[in-house]
Parts: structure tokens; C-alpha cells; sequence
């Protein structure tokens, strides 16, 4: 078999001048001009070396399944991929096609478009991907990239391995949670039993093979060395800027004026930086024409979508390409033209489910950077954080299984906590306003960045609405669609109309899902006061979790589930808002970020006897000690000692939402 895909190899991969009439065997059309030109960048990859062990250990493996282990920026993600479908092509597709997942959906959109290039295939035809939102596949299909949590899904859906005949785990290292559950289903079923004599390939970085080789019985392993004589160059600073965005600026601006070959990888913490740093580089760009065409410079986070592809993309003779990015690129966005890291050493954590903290990065991080990083393992106590809001959320049940209600929030492609409000939404009738704001948290959360001119803030806070954040969302995605989606509408106010048209799109996903899960929607109602404690209601149901208390009157929020004390974002509605304005007592919010600010973003104000009225008992009961625990378990006595004897109308009311508990 192996010397098979070796011939088809041949076949396909000539020199223009060799053969002319050379056909891609995968549609049957001659290759083109630039098919031949990547052909060359990929026989110069670390990896390229590997191939033919790969292919052999692929069919040959008494398991079923083989190891890949090598360094960042080897070309794993790209080429493995690519080897594993001339495996199924030999087959002649008799048993299934090729699966391919990635920890981030992004990562598995990117690599999508690259492979998609490089095999010199339509994208959404032979090669497509799968993530939240978007199905980019077809009945053609015979490589897929897809998110890890659909793939995990899909196989305890269907019990088996479904349409895969190979499946490449990539990055598993970075032990995602998804990621490791496949690895336990599929051990556990044994390859060996499953129709259709399937083949698993696990990617890794060496530093987790011994523990993958262990786990999986000692399976054959593909070693791939390093790239050797050429490695991106990081700049350090001894110093600490006061201001990374314009350390980070001036650092790309004097690669630009020495006139230094290569293109520019720049790491900053959040994605708020990254908009700020490709603005400020676009606007003085225009400074360096003495030295050349500007450099062309590119954003690279989870919002970009399909954008992500101008990564990729040749730009004009002569100009470079500055990226900015932050943890995203340590994932298979290998970029052979980088030459230069300017790395802020700085990155965002998760410390809890709904938490993050802005920490150093290890000078070990920094160096591995170069190389396309690996990535972090996550922490044991952010996982059990997650199961412990599961729970809370009523979507496990007494064995640590998802519940009934667990089982319908796993359809929706959201958050448990935004998935728990959605569905909480059907009981207080007001689906259309909560189907809005879950498409707007999760595709197009607000405003990134300061305005830029009084004009443009007074355009902002003519889409303000009175009771805080979540509404404001509505208001702005309801005044866009009113525009027309007009993108020059959003470049007015300093919203990202790509973000806005990706909400857009979102929203009639979940509305279809809903629909075909029977769930019962409602009439838009938004801006009635029925409406507005309704919204308010669907909210607390699922973000309990994330509620904050004013503890001096000065805006200095106590988060109840720990002890941390943060204040409201910059571009928090409530903010803007002419003095004397006084900040909510009581506020629920979206996300949490510990960092110089200690932010709350995207803030409503709540009443705390709706969240004794929907959070579960047991969990004001196990709340750190506090004031506002004590305040909240008071009031429950007294709430419920006046409801003794007979139902008060807020109890009856709010009697068919217990059901989601």
C-alpha cells in the first residue's frame, strides 16, 4: 500500500516542465501554475523527510493508529493531512474519508483554506471544515478539518466513527477537553472492533509523547526533526513599556526603516490590542514610502472568519506583512515568510470558567514562540471550576452525566451559561430578543476600543439603551439591520461590520436549530416593559454565575462566586453616562478579565430578589462568605416566609422556569 501512495505521489507532484498534461488525481483537472510552486515549499519542510515512514507505519500499524511527534513549525498540520487522504485515495474511498480536528475553530477554518491551496482543490468541495456557525462541506467532500467538540458530538451521536476512515487528532498537546475525550472513546472501543479498518493519527509536540505513547500501548511513532538554519528572530526589551501596543508599534516601525527582510509576527494579550495595534501601524505606515510600498498589516484572532485567509495570501512585490496576533498563532498557523517575533511576553489565562488573569509569559514561552509555540496545558482547577457550573446549571446529573436539560443545552453552539439563558427564554417569552443578544455575545460583543472623535461618541450613545449592556446589543444589532448592514454605518460608530454580518448569520443558525428541536420562539416585544423584565429574567436563569454587587457606591464590584474586586469597562454603557450617575448596586455581566483594569464587560443591571427567585438554593448556600451572601440568604428567608401559605404572583410566575433547574 505504501509504495502505491508513493507512486501516486510521483504522479501528482512533477516538475511543470516533466509533465504538462499531469492531472490532480483528487478532481481530475490539470494542476495549475501555483500548484507547482507550493509543491517546492513543501518538499523544503522539516516533515517532508518523514513521508514515507508516515505512509508506512499508516498502514501497516497493528493498532490502528501512529504517532507524530515533532517540533513546532515542522509542516504537521499541513502535510499530515494531506498524506492521510493519498492513504484514503489509494483505498479508492471504500472506507471513509479523512477527518482532521483542531482545538480552535479558527485554526481548523485556516488550515482549511491553506491544505485546500496547496492540493490545488476547491475549497468546500474536496477539502472543507466545519465549525461553530459554518459547514463549509459537501457530498464531495474527502478531507475535512473540523472543530473538536463537533467531531466529539458527532461520534457519541452515532456511536462509531461515522464518515472518517482517518482521523488526525492535531495538537494534542494542547489537551483540550474534547481532544482527550476522543483519544478515551476511541481506546476504549478499539480500533481493531470498529467496522470499516479505521486509522487514528495523534499530532503532538514531543514533550507529551512519552505520556501519548503510553497511553495508547506503545503504537508506532513518526519522528520529525526541527527546521534547522532559519528561525524567525525575537526582539527582547530589558525594559518594561508603559504602553505595549505602542512598544509593540514603534518595534515593527524600525524593522520597517532598517529595512530588515522578512515579514513580522507580533504577540499582544488580548484582541482590544491587537485592533489598536493594526490601527496605529495602518495609520503611520504611510510614514515609511521612503523605504518601499507600506507593509500590509493583518489581524489574526477568533473574530476574523474567513479573513484569516489574507495570512496567507502574497501581497505585492516588495511589501511586508506585519501580523498581529496573540495565543491563537501557537496553533498551526505556521508561517514560513515570518523573520521577525516581537513578542510582548504577556498573555490572557483562564483561572476560572468565566475568569481570565493577564500574566507573563516564561522566557522558555517566549523562545518556542519563534517556532510556532505548543501551547499550555489547562489547569486542573479550571476544569473542575467548569463541572462545579455545570452543575449549577442542573446539565449533569447525580453520576456526573449530562441531564436531560444538559443534553439540550449541548446542541446549541454557545456557552453553557448563554445556552441556559437561550433556552430560559422559551419560558418568559422573549426568544426573539435572547436569540439577538446570544448571536451578539458571541460573534460581535460591542465596542473594542475608544472613540475616536466626539462625533463618533455621540453616534454611541445614540445605540445606549437604559438598562445596561445586553440591551444596548439588541439595540445596536436592531439599528444595523435597519441600515442595511451598511458597512460605512459601522465604520461611523466603530463597530466591526464583519463581526455584525458573522451575528447576523449566527442568528438565523440558532433560530433554525430551535426550530428543529421544537423549541417554542415568540414575537419580537423588545423595548415593552413587559419585554424588559422578561430579558432580565432569561439572563439571570443562565448567568447567575457571573453576578457582582457595588460594595461602596463607587462602582468597586465584589464578584460573589470568589473575591475578587473589579470595576466596570471602559466601554460599559454605565460609563459614558453624564455624573451624577451612580453605578448599579447589582449587576450582572458577561466576562471577567483580571487584568491593570480588573474589568467587567458587557453589564446589566439586576434586582438580587430575581436572583434569589432563579439561582438554585445551593448555590447562594455555597457562595464564599460574604455581606452580599448574608444579604442574599436573608432575603430568601424573608421572601419565602411571606410566600407561606399561599403562592405569591412572583412565585407562580416564575414557576415553570424551576423546570430548567
Amino acid at each position: 500500500m505504501a509504495s502505491q501512495v508513493l507512486g501516486l505521489e510521483e504522479e501528482t507532484g512533477p516538475n511543470p516542465g516533466e509533465s504538462e498534461l499531469a492531472v490532480n488525481p483528487f478532481d481530475g483537472l490539470p494542476f495549475s501554475s501555483r500548484y507547482y510552486e507550493l509543491l517546492e515549499q513543501r518538499r523544503s519542510l522539516p516533515i517532508w523527510a518523514a513521508r514515507f515512514i508516515f505512509l508506512e507505519q499508516l498502514e501497516s500499524s497493528p493498532s490502528g493508529v501512529v504517532l507524530v511527534s515533532g517540533e513546532p513549525g515542522s509542516g504537521k498540520s499541513t502535510q499530515i493531512p494531506q498524506w492521510c487522504a493519498e492513504f484514503v485515495l489509494a483505498r479508492g474511498f471504500q472506507k471513509g474519508r479523512v477527518t482532521v480536528t483542531q482545538p480552535y475553530p479558527l485554526a481548523a477554518l485556516s488550515l482549511a483554506l491553506q491544505v485546500a491551496d496547496e492540493m490545488d482543490l476547491t475549497l468546500g468541495h474536496e477539502v472543507g471544515y466545519s465549525i461553530p456557525q459554518e459547514d463549509c462541506t459537501g457530498p464531495d467532500t474527502l478531507l475535512r478539518f473540523c472543530w473538536d467538540r463537533l467531531l466529539l458530538q458527532e461520534v457519541a451521536s452515532t456511536r462509531g466513527t461515522g464518515a472518517w476512515g482517518v482521523l488526525v487528532l492535531d495538537e494534542a498537546q494542547e489537551r483540550s477537553v474534547a481532544s482527550d475525550l476522543l483519544q478515551g472513546l476511541l481506546r476504549d472501543a478499539r480500533l481493531g472492533n470498529l467496522p470499516g479498518d479505521p486509522r487514528v493519527v495523534v499530532v503532538t509536540d514531543p514533550a507529551l509523547e512519552p505520556k501519548l505513547q503510553a497511553f495508547w500501548g506503545n503504537p508506532p511513532i513518526v519522528h520529525v526533526l526541527g527546521e534547522t538554519g532559519r528561525c524567525p528572530t525575537p526582539v527582547y526589551r530589558d525594559t518594561v513599556p508603559t504602553d505595549r501596543v505602542e512598544a509593540a508599534c514603534q518595534a515593527v516601525l524600525e524593522l520597517c526603516r532598517k529595512e530588515a527582510p522578512g515579514d513580522v509576527l507580533v504577540y499582544l494579550p488580548s484582541e482590544e490590542e491587537i485592533s489598536l495595534c493594526c490601527e496605529s501601524l495602518s495609520r503611520d505606515g504611510g510614514s515609511l514610502e521612503d523605504q518601499g510600498p507600506p507593509p500590509r498589516v493583518l489581524p489574526l484572532h477568533p473574530g476574523c472568519g474567513q479573513a484569516v485567509q489574507a495570512v496567507y495570501e502574497d501581497v505585492e512585490s516588495g511589501a511586508r506583512k506585519v501580523v498581529v496576533t496573540h495565543w491563537l498563532a501557537d496553533f498551526s498557523f505556521s508561517l514560513p515568510s515570518i523573520r521577525h517575533v516581537i513578542d510582548s511576553g504577556l498573555e490572557l489565562r483562564s483561572i476560572r470558567a468565566e475568569s481570565q488573569v493577564l500574566r507573563p509569559i516564561s522566557k522558555c514561552q517566549a523562545e518556542a514562540r519563534r517556532l510556532r509555540a505548543t501551547g499550555i496545558l489547562p489547569a486542573p482547577e479550571a476544569l473542575m471550576q467548569a463541572l462545579e457550573d455545570l452543575d449549577y446549571l442542573a446539565a449533569l446529573d447525580d453520576n456526573g452525566d449530562l441531564s436531560d436539560l444538559g443534553v439540550i443545552l449541548s446542541e446549541f453552539p454557545l456557552a453553557p451559561d448563554l445556552a441556559k439563558a437561550l433556552l430560559a427564554s422559551c419560558e418568559f417569552d422573549c426568544v426573539d430578543e435572547m436569540l439577538t443578544l446570544a448571536a451578539m455575545l458571541t460573534a460581535a460583543p460591542g465596542f473594542t476600543r475608544p472613540p475616536l472623535c466626539a462625533e463618533e461618541a455621540a453616534l454611541r450613545r445614540a445605540l445606549e439603551h437604559v438598562d445596561g449592556d445586553h440591551s444596548s446589543l439588541i439595540q445596536v444589532y436592531e439599528a444595523f439591520i435597519q441600515s442595511g448592514a451598511d458597512k460605512a454605518w459601522c465604520q461611523a460608530r466603530g463597530l466591526n461590520w464583519a463581526a455584525l454580518c458573522q451575528a447576523h448569520k449566527l442568528r438565523g443558525e440558532l433560530l433554525e436549530l430551535m426550530q428543529r428541536i421544537e423549541l417554542p420562539l415568540s414575537q419580537p416585544a423588545f423595548g415593552s416593559e413587559q419585554n424588559r423584565r422578561d430579558l432580565q429574567k432569561a439572563l439571570v436563569s443562565g448567568y447567575f454565575l457571573k453576578v457582582a454587587r457595588d460594595t461602596d457606591g463607587t462602582g468597586n464590584y465584589l464578584l460573589l462566586t470568589h473575591k475578587h474586586v473589579a470595576q466596570l469597562s471602559p466601554y460599559c454603557c454605565y460609563r459614558s453616562r453624564r455624573a451624577p450617575a451612580r453605578p448599579p448596586p447589582w449587576v450582572l455581566y458577561h466576562s471577567f478579565s483580571i487584568s491593570k483594569d480588573n474589568c467587567l464587560s458587557i453589564v446589566s443591571e439586576i434586582q438580587p430578589q430575581m436572583l434569589v427567585e432563579l439561582a438554585p438554593p445551593y448555590f447562594l448556600s455555597n457562595l464564599p462568605p460574604s455581606e452580599s451572601r448574608d444579604f442574599l440568604n436573608q432575603l430568601r428567608e424573608e421572601m419565602a416566609d411571606s410566600s407561606t401559605g399561599s403562592e405569591s404572583p412572583s412565585t407562580q410566575e416564575l414557576g415553570d422556569a424551576c423546570v430548567l433547574q
